[in-house]
């Protein structure tokens, strides 16, 4: 299992750090320091969220999830918004109450990092309950798999996954 964690780990900071380029800076501060960015400015930022920061703006969540915190944000990529069936990016950007409640499925209460969600069998978002799985070196929550860790913001946290949490 340590060598298990060790591997992810790594390949977590691997692909960190080619996903988030354009914000390294943020995964790289001592616990406790002031870090320059939110975990909206963080998605806003990266190439690869932007269909997240629509959605986020398009949902009204822009103010809370730029308080105080702290957040952890389970980040879909656009590739992940590009896999829901056709249409239904369009129909949730176009129903506010609906669009904010998918997004509440990504967002955890607290900073949760790395290590916390590979010993967890279970993570709690403000809108439902989902697993985690680990499994051959690659770790899921709610059949999301996480493709980059521990991105750090003055108030929380972001983790991007390859897949939109739909909660049921």
């Amino acid at each position: 299992m340590k060598k298990l964690k060790i591997a992810f780990m790594t390949a977590m900071a691997f692909c960190s750090s080619l996903a988030f380029s354009a914000v390294a800076f943020a995964g790289h501060h001592e616990e406790g320091e002031m870090l320059p960015a939110t975990v909206v400015d963080i998605a806003v930022a990266a190439e690869a969220t932007s269909t997240l920061v629509a959605a986020v703006k398009a949902a009204g969540l822009v103010d809370v999830l730029s308080g105080e915190g702290p957040f952890t944000v389970l980040a879909p990529t656009n590739a992940a918004f590009a896999k829901l069936p056709e249409g239904a990016l369009e129909g949730l950007l176009a129903d506010p109450k609906a669009l904010a409640g998918v997004l509440k499925a990504h967002v955890v209460a607290g900073k949760v990092m790395a290590a916390a969600v590979l010993a967890a069998d279970k993570v709690e978002t403000l809108n439902g309950t989902y697993a985690v799985v680990v499994a051959d070196g690659q770790v899921s929550i709610a059949g999301a798999n996480v493709i980059a860790t521990d991105l750090m913001a003055s108030n929380g946290v972001v983790h991007l996954i390859d897949t939109v949490i739909l909660p049921e």
